[in-house]
């Protein structure tokens, strides 16, 4: 896709990606809407990016958020759609409270489907357009710890899977992107020494938002972003077992590093 004079709506503008994100797309010379729910920092980033930039307050997880996000995308002129919102949320089940699951199904996996789907009609009557859903490599390789969380991201791919199926068809590419962790605020003090503990490497805003914006341009489907964890992904989906082993070997430092509540 030419990234010259798109109009693109990036929803977790504010956080450590979504930033990066907006910085990249606009020295592409993309126009962009950019939505989330901090509005200073949204208007401080909308700002520092001159003309071309406008943003929105919108919470995804009310209808009506959605809804006034589709009509403003609509009157942009949006044809790209980036889901790049979501929430973490580092425990184990049974001692993390509903609310908390809740917020992290709601942000990761109902909030892309309902844009999405305001978004659709709209998306599918432009000359050349793309839904672009920012997933995890936890959504190919659940993890304990992670449940909710893995559950959403997985959701987020199979969703992505079947809609770029079912938009075949059509001039919409749909791109799923998992990345490995990255270094973002997003990371509690818990997950960060987890990770430390486990030896997991993370990647820069920079690096992520770069190989978001090359997927872009080529528009082909499907992206895993880092090595091992890439391989292990694509070892779950033919031998389930083996990772079910492996990672039964790490469930105590996991126990260790997880909140109790």
């Amino acid at each position: 896709m030419q990234l010259k004079n798109a109009r693109i709506l990036l929803t977790g503008a504010s956080g450590g990606l979504g930033q990066e994100l907006a910085r990249q797309l606009t020295d592409c010379g993309a126009a962009l809407l950019l939505a989330g729910r901090d509005s200073g920092r949204l208007n401080a980033l909308a700002t520092s990016l001159g003309p071309g930039v406008a943003s929105i307050c919108a919470d995804l997880e009310r209808a009506s958020g959605v809804a006034a996000l589709a009509g403003a995308a609509r009157e942009f002129g949006v044809n790209v759609l980036i889901n790049n919102a979501g929430v973490s949320a580092f425990g184990l089940l049974e001692n993390q409270e509903w609310v908390a699951i809740e917020r992290v199904l709601a942000t990761n996996l109902e909030a892309p489907i309902h844009l999405t789907h305001a978004l659709l009609p709209w998306l599918k009557a432009q000359p050349q357009a793309a839904i672009v859903n920012i997933g995890s490599t936890f959504g190919s390789l659940p993890f304990p710890g992670f449940v909710a969380y893995s559950a959403a991201k997985a959701g987020l791919r199979g969703f992505s899977q079947a809609l770029r199926r079912e938009l075949a068809d059509s001039l919409v590419a749909v791109i799923h992107i998992a990345p490995r962790a990255i270094d973002t605020p997003l990371n509690t003090d818990a997950i960060k020494a987890l990770n430390r503990a486990l030896k997991s490497q993370s990647d820069s805003p920079v690096d992520v938002a770069r190989q978001v914006v090359a997927a872009l341009r080529r528009g082909d489907g499907e992206h895993h972003f880092g090595f091992p964890e890439r391989l292990f992904a694509w070892l779950n989906g033919v031998a389930p077992s083996l990772i079910d082993r492996a990672l039964a070997g790490k469930l105590a430092i996991i126990k260790q590093h997880s909140p109790s509540s």
